[in-house]
């Protein structure tokens, strides 16, 4: 008796968090809508829609449901657990307002690129990335260079249980150009990401190291016209550098 009610909660919880993630990438539902789109009963879609609004994680309004705001709350609550991103925030600020650009930092978390933090300088173009969007780590250069800099079996592991899905016609979708693009990443000391997440969109990203490895990725980004190999050079990679610098010795003393 005691299993099969385990299993009914375990189902319970699966459907409740896939209707977040429904929310999440659709916006605000209704029970019919909700019903269509995971071929639910009406019953059991109101059901669920209605103890979750009354458990303060959904908000209803004249029959629409959208996520509340307890999960800005729950979600600002663990980026403070991040030692990286209350090290580098400000460095982060600063690279934004310094080159005009959006500076991001990044990690990786289940396999996927997560995007901790963003600020965007004077001249940034706005990119369609959010704070906490999860991604697939070779659509980004933050992804890229946190790959170029683990171990070849954990590399491996990633590309098995995500594989390759395209973004762009100029995503990588082969496993050995992705492994030859991280060794160039590891010689170069930067990961470059074009057109790969985003049209017309280019980023470059260097590493935050420590002693035990990979810790995380900073980047810049903006429109492609702007970011031409010649500007990457002589005024992209030296900040990056130098704000991983700073970050990885106050991370050490942190």
């Amino acid at each position: 008796m005691e299993d099969g009610s385990e299993g009914q909660t375990l189902q319970g919880v699966r459907k409740a968090f896939k209707i977040v993630r429904h929310i999440k990438e659709t916006g605000p539902t209704t029970v019919t809508g909700l019903a269509d789109a995971l071929d639910l009963p009406k019953s059991t879609a109101h059901i669920h829609l209605k103890t979750m609004a009354e458990a303060g994680y959904l908000y209803k309004d004249d029959g629409t449901y959208r996520l509340s705001l307890h999960f800005l709350s729950h979600g600002t609550v663990v980026r403070r657990e991040f030692e990286i991103y209350q090290v580098a925030k400000g460095e982060i600020n600063s690279l934004a307002e310094e080159t005009g650009e959006v500076a991001s930092i990044g990690v990786e978390e289940g396999g996927k690129r997560v995007l901790l933090y963003k600020s965007e300088g004077g001249d940034a173009v706005y990119d369609n990335s959010h704070t906490g969007e999860f991604t697939e780590m070779h659509w980004t250069s933050l992804g890229k260079a946190l790959l170029a800099h683990m171990p070849r079996e954990r590399v491996e592991a990633i590309v098995d249980e995500h594989g390759l899905p395209r973004a762009t016609e100029h995503t990588l979708t082969e496993p050995e150009a992705l492994y030859d693009e991280l060794e160039r990443i590891r010689e170069q000391g930067y990961a470059l990401e074009d057109e790969e997440h985003w049209e017309n969109i280019r980023a470059v990203s260097v590493p935050v190291l420590s002693e035990q490895g990979i810790i995380g990725a900073i980047s810049l980004s903006g429109p492609k016209a702007r970011f031409s190999d010649s500007l990457i050079e002589e005024r992209i990679l030296d900040p990056l550098y130098d704000k991983a610098n700073v970050i990885e010795l106050r991370l050490k003393h942190y």
